[in-house]
């Protein structure tokens, strides 16, 4: 989570005839058609408004990471430059030219807690990589069984949890593109899921200077299936006749897919020279496979490169869904090293009857 956002006026040239540039754009469409096809092969009985909502597994990969980000009501994939980026568009992160870490906490809802944590170190100035890791998960909780209802005095939780590596390459000046390789795991006491996906990405710095177009693909993989020692049973095949009166069985759970998503962004950031300031705003259109289309905005308003207030909106146009408004501010703390920045970032988000989340992020910068 960086607070400021520093462009460079660099000259660039856009070499069109890159075999690289050629390879992934046959990637993307392929992905694109992966996206469409996995979308219309329905993933379980449509909702009363004609959508896979609640059809897919490991629903905490839907989460927006940091709060500079959340605070732009999730308009960030044209804008992802930091630690974060790894979520939102791994292309973003190869506009990192050092090292950088970045740590995000939110006390999520029904009283459970979000964490992220990422690193990311440039190898030269055309490669870079990342490690990140995502875990949402809450307190224990006691058993409780027919005629215990009390309590086995055993107890139980829950955690989800993702860990990934992403790499971005520089294909030209103007041009990057990342990819997220990533493990998912889903545990409920002693019943667990697991899964492998990948995220890909394109950041472009278009000829306009401060206007940007980014893309991504998240959670394209495998599907998720529940399995453990919970899941197994004592029962009797025949209660009307006397015999084997208790039998082993195992419970087979069906498989869900995960929450594939596409989105294309564009931003526009405005130097207000009089004021040592930048205004900026972003808007990206998302696609899910397990939800209706929608878009979200965001602005940031950016004073002496240190200080920083942003808001913006989630899916306006859509009708019954909890809140949508998000606000915050970021600020960057001077150090006594020239080569360090700290900044720290806070988001407000509004989830109407569900209650408002508080998001807090902090990031180094080498």
């Amino acid at each position: 989570m960086k607070a400021c956002n520093v462009r460079q006026k660099k000259q660039y040239n856009l070499n069109l005839g890159n075999p690289f540039l050629h390879a992934f754009i046959f990637l993307f469409s392929m992905l694109i058609g992966g996206l469409s096809a996995q979308d219309n092969k329905g993933l379980g009985t449509l909702s009363s408004n004609g959508t896979n909502v609640g059809t897919t597994a490991a629903p905490f990969l839907e989460i927006g990471v940091g709060a500079r980000a959340q605070a732009m009501g999730g308009a960030y994939v044209s804008l992802a430059n930091d630690a974060t980026a790894m979520y939102w568009n791994p292309a973003g992160i190869g506009r990192i030219t050092g090292f950088e870490t970045s740590f995000t906490h939110v006390n999520w809802l029904l009283d459970t807690n979000f964490n992220y944590f990422g690193i990311v170190s440039a190898i030269n100035e055309n490669f870079v990589i990342g490690v990140n890791l995502t875990v949402l998960g809450g307190d224990e909780q006691p058993v409780r069984v027919v005629g215990l209802e009390e309590g086995t005095g055993e107890f139980y939780s829950v955690q989800d949890l993702a860990a990934s590596i992403s790499f971005a390459v520089n294909l030209t000046d103007r041009f990057s593109l990342g990819i997220n390789a990533k493990y998912i795991n889903q545990r409920i006491w002693h019943t667990s899921a697991t899964g492998f996906a990948l995220d890909i990405g394109g950041l472009y710095n278009t000829q306009f200077d401060g206007l940007q177009i980014g893309f991504s693909i998240s959670n394209f993989g495998s599907e998720m299936q529940l399995d453990g020692r919970d899941l197994i049973n004592a029962l009797d095949p025949d209660i009307t006749n006397e015999g084997v009166e208790k039998i082993p069985v195992n419970y087979e759970t069906g498989s869900f897919g995960l929450p594939m998503l596409f989105r294309f962004g564009v931003s526009y950031s405005m130097p207000l020279e009089q004021l040592d300031s930048d205004f900026l705003v972003a808007v990206d259109l998302l696609k899910p496979n397990n939800d209706e289309e929608s878009l979200n905005i965001g602005t940031e308003y950016l004073f002496m490169d240190k200080f920083a207030l942003r808001a913006g909106y989630q899916s306006p146009f859509l009708d019954d869904r909890p809140g949508g408004l998000s606000l915050g501010g970021g600020l960057v703390i001077p150090t006594s090293q020239s080569n360090l920045k700290i900044s720290v970032d806070y988001a407000y988000v509004d989830w109407g009857f569900l209650n408002s989340v508080h998001n807090f992020s902090i990031s180094l910068k080498y």
